[in-house]
């Protein structure tokens, strides 16, 4: 039997804070083929990775399938941490050297989605004439000023999967429990925020 050739759609998202913290705001654009999905929430009090991260997420939580998606982002926190810097800290259980990857309940989640789906991240300066980025950035930063979703009960975001919460803390490996292996990741990655 042949598989099916996977569907494939795009997905821009963004995210937005007034103040860092402060209440903040999300949106992102799915498109697959001529149909155009806006999704946008807030959190009264959170930062821009924050939100960024939950943008990207509500974003893969709307496909209903496994599809090839292209992810087009003006954050490069986000870029960076789903291609580049989640091996390492996953192999070191969402811990840094002496603490826990910042947002670990939202790269936990990211994670999870992405493994069900064929995703290409691109970044895309911000306010620099992408269209659908330009959209997002208005969405997210209105989310944020009102305190509004798209949601027709109001809630701040769509249901997550696993929901861990912003004050989860990955459990502590043992100490000295990895002491003898070499993991080939013990100089951090400078331009590595987590």
């Amino acid at each position: 039997m042949v598989p099916k050739a996977m569907k494939k759609a795009c997905l821009i998202t963004d995210g937005s804070c007034l103040g860092n913290p402060g209440p903040g705001g999300w949106a992102c654009i799915l498109r697959f083929g001529a149909v155009k999905k806006e999704l946008f929430g807030y959190d009264p009090h959170t930062t821009n990775n924050r939100m960024e991260l939950m943008a990207a997420i509500q974003g893969l939580l709307a496909f209903k399938e496994p599809c090839e998606i292209e992810i087009t982002t003006d954050a490069e926190y986000v870029r960076q941490g789903i291609t580049q810097w989640i091996d390492r800290w996953k192999r070191r259980h969402w811990w840094k050297k002496n603490r826990p990857v910042r947002n670990a309940d939202l790269w936990i989640e990211l994670d999870g989605l992405v493994g069900v789906q064929k995703t290409n991240w691109l970044w895309t300066k911000g306010h620099a004439g992408h269209e659908d980025n330009n959209r997002c950035d208005w969405l997210a930063q209105n989310a944020a000023r009102t305190q509004t979703s798209s949601w027709p009960d109001g809630r701040p975001h769509g249901h997550l999967l696993l929901d861990l919460g912003r004050d989860y803390v990955p459990p502590n490996p043992q100490a000295g429990l990895f002491d003898d292996l070499d993991l080939g990741d013990d100089n951090e990655d400078e331009s590595d925020p987590g």
